[in-house]
């Protein structure tokens, strides 16, 4: 779920104050622009993104992508719960009914202890890298016209369509409604 709300960020890194509305930026991932409206809000609530309303609403970066890690992004829509929840299996081990000896509890559970160290090091590394960092870690990989085709794509999406001036009824001087 981060993942694709992290390349959104970016695509409002690269677009700069043209705001990008949820389903625009879904578009532009090819997901679903009802999952995406969804968590925008969790963004701007965490103050990464800011909404403008209006015609021609919609998202803008909050900050400055080098001060965004994606620990900020993944914890803003995901929120902070570890995605381990241990349930101290070691005590209903039907050999230790109907009291575990304290050997087996004593401590934090080998496997709970594993899962731990392993999202400590998976939010370090979350935490080192910056919206920007992958931002550019893009650049130097894609060839030199692909930005140009993405800001043009970027462009043709949200480029508001001219309107059409009302038409008139002969010799009534009457507005139709569009």
């Amino acid at each position: 779920m981060a993942t694709i709300t992290t390349s959104d960020a970016t695509n409002l890194f690269y677009k700069g104050d043209l705001p990008l509305s949820s389903r625009e930026l879904a578009e532009l991932q090819g997901i679903s622009a009802s999952y995406l409206a969804k968590v925008m809000p969790k963004l701007e609530r965490a103050e990464i993104v800011k909404a403008s309303e209006g015609v021609r609403g919609g998202y803008l970066l909050a900050r400055d992508p080098k001060d965004l890690s994606v620990l900020q992004i993944v914890e803003a829509i995901d929120g902070e719960k570890p995605p381990f929840d241990c349930k101290e299996i070691r005590v209903l081990c039907p050999l230790f009914r109907p009291d575990p000896p304290a050997w087996a509890t004593k401590g934090t559970c080998s496997i709970h202890a594993v899962l731990l160290r392993s999202e400590k090091a998976r939010r370090e590394e979350l935490a080192r890298d910056s919206l920007a960092g992958i931002a550019a870690a893009v650049v130097r990989k894609a060839p030199a016209d692909f930005w140009d085709e993405v800001r043009d794509l970027i462009d043709d999406r949200v480029r508001v369509p001219a309107r059409k001036p009302p038409r008139r009824r002969k010799g009534a001087g009457q507005v139709l409604s569009q």
